[in-house]
């Protein structure tokens, strides 16, 4: 329960496989606090083991909000998490409850904490134009494209994935605002007057390429295969969030017989262990004034 009857919160961010769920019910079950979902990939349906969710049993040690609420036919974004988000802080000040925030997605925790740009729904025809625009661009060529349709964007980003240059070059034709436009009205943080805890589980990198290793054989076996074949079964449409989630493509290679068992894994892992790379220097980068903690230091 919350303390004085001061709100509280925690904050638990962190790359992928760097112990955060571990921690996280550590922490709720001091105080019955209520966990909620700050991974973008794990609010996805049918894609437990693959999207490495808590577990039944993890599940039973404490209330867990916002995973795996999300069909994968559909597109969630930063905005809809966020309004889902609110729900819980509602709730949990009804209830004197403690939260505690917990995922990989570094977008959530800084609209948690510093507002997020209200951009509106962009039409699925947008998508496709900006889609067919970078296709078959590499990164470099991706990056020239967005500098010269919105310089500004291109100057935030420091990886010009597929994705964000999609969601800049739509939001662009879409409204005929710039992303970085948008970005720059941010709306209220939802855990204002809120006292926080902000936590970063920051692994040394050679555990925590290992923990990658052994995590993604582990899925494996528990499941991941049978979740692929279950999500490949629904025929989605490709360009879907859950469709690009790090495995399923590898998995459904394999299944297709175009990589073997040992070919997939090897993949899916040097994708998982870039991911978690990536995610490293976004916390570094705009998390410097949060607490960074080795969980399996000494």
């Amino acid at each position: 329960m919350a303390r004085d009857g001061e709100k509280r919160a925690v904050l638990i961010a962190g790359p992928t496989a760097s112990g955060k769920t571990a921690l996280a019910i550590a922490r709720a079950r001091e105080n019955g606090a209520r966990i909620v979902n700050a991974d973008s990939m794990q609010v996805y349906g049918v894609l437990d083991r693959l999207t490495a969710r808590p577990n039944s049993h993890e599940l039973a040690r404490a209330r867990h909000e916002m995973f795996g609420h999300v069909d994968p036919s559909q597109r969630y974004s930063t905005g809809a998490w966020l309004a889902d988000a609110n729900k819980q802080i509602q709730e949990a000040g009804k209830e004197n409850q403690e939260l505690i925030f917990v995922g990989g997605t570094g977008l959530y925790f800084d609209a948690l904490v510093n507002g997020f740009a209200q951009v509106p729904a962009i039409e699925r025809e947008f998508v496709a134009q900006a889609e067919k625009l970078i296709q078959g661009l590499d990164e470099a060529g991706r990056m020239a494209l967005l500098a010269e349709r919105d310089p500004e964007t291109a100057s935030r980003i420091k990886v010009a994935d597929p994705q964000r240059v999609v969601r800049a070059l739509s939001v662009l034709m879409a409204t005929g605002k710039t992303l970085s436009a948008f970005q720059d009205a941010n709306g209220p943080a939802l855990l204002d007057g809120y006292a926080l805890e902000r936590i970063v589980l920051m692994p040394e990198r050679a555990v925590l390429r290992r923990r990658i290793g052994e995590r993604f054989e582990a899925m494996m076996e528990a499941g991941a295969v049978e979740e692929v074949e279950a999500l490949m079964a629904r025929h989605l449409d490709p360009s879907l969030p859950a469709m690009k989630a790090i495995g399923v493509g590898e998995i459904a290679a394999m299944l297709a017989g175009e990589m073997d068992r040992d070919e997939a894994v090897e993949k899916a892992v040097t994708a998982t262990r870039q991911y978690a790379k990536r995610q490293s220097t976004w916390f570094r980068n705009r998390f410097g004034d949060w607490t960074f903690v080795d969980p399996f230091g000494g």
